[in-house]
């Protein structure tokens, strides 16, 4: 609120201002300054917005300024309502402009639905959940609608699979559910010929199919199907690891039944994929990724050296050996747990300190432990 005023020159100051919280009286503006409410430029203040009080005030007169002297002042206001402005961001900040942080890198991916769709961008995601939620919200589907996502191909690249890790200029095609089926096979053996992997937020499905087995011979099942039930019993939420030992554990000599959802396609592609070399192209060099995390921020890492690729390779063909699964994430977190330790009883708790609900055969750790040794030996 304002005090007395007094006249100068084409406009009116005040003697002094009244605090509106405080009560109190504070200092008078110089003939630079503004009255509050009067449309110019603001006084300088201390952070926070607010006059300080400082006690009664002085009175003070003015001469009317002249043409000049009007600019310089003028010039001078408009400096000080920068400061001020420049005083109250680092007040709110906690720092000044130049020693704050650079803002966080924005990444911007390109998306499309893998069976045709208009492009779409997503960001501000640091999981896979969070991912696929963005996707969903893009093209107006729900996230439950989504199998899988495989970088650069709208094909069912196994070897293409989006995982814990994305290159900064890769472009994401989402798969979604298509045609379900049910299919009947007989156990004639106990290797069925399929190795399972899953999309890290509840949905199992095949990856590969070994020629020459029973699955192979049951031409409806294709590598990219998702396998929603065995024998009536719903897997979804299962992990990969969890679905291929329900299969293992299926009894020999008999039929057992799988409910499996395919993903949508509007093209001709090839329904099938033999047993091949498995991630190898997966992981490049030279390169930048996005590797997403299930807990904490995502995070910018460089791609993994030829060494350290090949024997991350290898961890996962030993995955697939006793295991069943593909998943080049796990053998990652694998080979991390192990790089450092001095010998395998040291990796092996390490091994349950990490991946505890896995229970991993003694004999698959001691060839995992190899495979880590080796890449060792070669000069990680």
């Amino acid at each position: 609120m304002r005090g007395p005023e007094m006249r100068c020159g084409n406009g009116y100051f005040s003697s002094h201002w009244i605090h509106p919280e405080g009560g109190g009286q504070v200092a008078a503006p110089g003939p630079d300054a503004s009255p509050p409410g009067g449309g110019g430029d603001s006084a300088q203040e201390r952070s926070g917005g607010s006059a300080t009080v400082i006690g009664p005030a002085a009175p003070f007169t003015c001469a009317e300024p002249r043409g000049r002297e009007l600019k310089v002042r003028d010039a001078k206001s408009k400096e000080t309502a920068r400061l001020v402005e420049g005083e109250q961001a680092c007040a709110g900040g906690g720092g000044s402009p130049a020693a704050s942080e650079d803002p966080p890198r924005r990444l911007v991916f390109y998306t499309q639905l893998a069976h045709g769709s208009a492009t779409g961008r997503v960001e501000g995601f640091s999981s896979i959940q969070e991912l696929y939620n963005n996707i969903a919200g893009v093209f107006e589907i729900s996230p439950s609608e989504i199998l899988y996502c495989t970088l650069n191909t709208p094909k069912p690249d196994m070897e293409r699979l989006l995982g814990a890790q994305i290159g900064l200029e890769d472009f994401i095609f989402a798969h979604v559910k298509g045609i379900e089926k049910e299919v009947n096979v007989y156990k004639s053996e106990d290797l069925l010929g399929l190795t399972i992997t899953d999309n890290g937020v509840g949905y199992a499905f095949i990856k590969r199919i070994k020629e020459g087995t029973i699955i192979d011979s049951v031409k409806t099942i294709c590598v990219g199907d998702h396998i929603e039930s065995i024998n009536g019993e719903n897997v979804i939420g299962w992990r990969h690891f969890d679905v291929a030992k329900k299969l293992k554990e299926l009894n020999k000599e008999e039929i057992f039944t799988m409910k499996l959802i395919e993903p949508k396609k509007t093209f001709e592609i090839e329904p099938r994929s033999k047993a091949g070399n498995s991630s190898r192209g997966k992981i490049g060099t030279g390169r930048e990724t996005l590797r997403l995390r299930s807990k904490g921020p995502a995070t910018v890492e460089e791609v993994p050296s030829e060494t350290k690729a090949k024997a991350i390779e290898k961890v996962d063909d030993l995955l697939e050996l006793y295991m069943g699964i593909r998943d080049i994430d796990l053998a990652t977190t694998m080979f991390e747990a192990g790089k450092d330790k001095g010998n395998p009883d040291e990796f092996a708790l390490a091994l349950d300190q990490t991946l505890g609900d896995f229970a991993f055969p003694d004999e698959f750790v001691f060839d995992v432990w190899g495979a880590i040794g080796d890449a060792k030996r070669g000069g990680l």
